[in-house]
């Protein structure tokens, strides 16, 4: 028996992959949007307010989404507060983005996690007598930091370039970092 007999087989790791978008289908809604830059979509929600702070949100057709606040507010705590669904809104765009921009390239991912904190204050307690002199940049989050855990098949470099690239055109990113007009009125 030599020394190569007995030495232990390679071990090889078993690797899966997220399940894939329809690369072509990316393909076809890229080109349109090159087309037409000017092309929108419109986003539509109907909230009813069940009471105390818990509000049920109708997303389009087919979805809902239950709104509360922590006790500490006031609220039930029988569901995230709005602070917290609009970091989940963003994480979910960026976990879009980067999937979306990785089947772009050609990249096969097999872990995608989005991490998301955001500081957020309400002194001026939605303003029913808290601290009315507070203006509206100093209201609503005043940072938000983001980390992404992504692997694939891919270098490092190459995945750090398809998180920045994912981030740089994030519809919900771009929302939170630039003003946007903004319109309330009676029914």
């Amino acid at each position: 028996m030599s020394a190569t007999d007995t030495a232990e087989a390679p071990v090889s790791t078993v690797k899966t992959y997220l399940r894939p978008i329809d690369a072509k289908g990316l393909a076809e809604f890229a080109a349109a949007g090159k087309a037409n830059p000017a092309r929108r979509g419109t986003n539509k929600v109907h909230t009813v307010m069940e009471g105390q702070y818990r509000s049920i949100s109708h997303v389009g057709d087919k979805h809902t989404v239950v709104v509360d606040e922590p006790l500490h507010l006031f609220g039930q705590d029988t569901a995230p507060a709005p602070g917290e669904i609009v970091l989940s809104g963003l994480g979910g765009c960026i976990a879009v983005g980067v999937t979306a921009v990785a089947t772009w390239k050609g990249v096969k991912l097999s872990r995608l996690e989005v991490f998301l904190e955001g500081d957020i204050g309400n002194p001026a307690a939605w303003g029913a007598g808290g601290a009315l002199e507070m203006t509206p940049p100093q209201m609503g989050f005043q940072e938000v930091r983001v980390k992404v855990l992504v692997e694939g098949d891919a270098p490092r470099e190459v995945l750090e370039e398809i998180v920045q690239h994912a981030n740089h055109y994030s519809p919900v990113a771009n929302t939170i970092r630039n003003p946007v007009p903004f319109k309330i009125s009676m029914a």
